[in-house]
């Protein structure tokens, strides 16, 4: 998916496109609606999934905690609840790599300096 496509916005998002925007895979997506009250998109008559943005937000939040966290889906699931300052802004840096194609050695650099700012700020 070339970086013009990753800018059009739109109201509504098929699983397809979700699983390239996110770069999971359709049944993961799908695992996750079982598993977090959060993520219920919506069916259209046809009985397809239609996320919203708010959808692909969540998905991004929760791959974070997943995958780069390394919390648990039960660790995870608590965290979507009570969310930290930490994964908030870290959510939001990957949602902006992802929409301006920034490359992920660029976006490891910047979450790390967030993380080291974030803990002194809070010491």
């Amino acid at each position: 998916m070339n970086s013009n496509s990753r800018s059009i916005k739109k109201l509504y998002y098929s699983i397809g496109e979700v699983s390239k925007i996110t770069d999971l895979k359709q049944y993961v997506l799908r695992y996750w609606e079982t598993e977090f009250k959060q993520l219920n998109p919506n069916k259209n008559k046809a009985g397809n999934r239609t996320y919203r943005q708010k959808d692909i937000d969540t998905i991004l939040e929760i791959k974070n905690l997943l995958y780069k966290e390394k919390f648990t889906i039960e660790g995870a699931r608590k965290m979507l609840v009570q969310p930290s300052k930490n994964t908030k802004v870290i959510v939001e840096a990957e949602k902006k790599a992802i929409t301006t194609g920034v490359d992920k050695k660029t976006l490891e650099k910047i979450r790390n300096e967030l993380k080291t700012i974030l803990d002194e700020l809070q010491n």
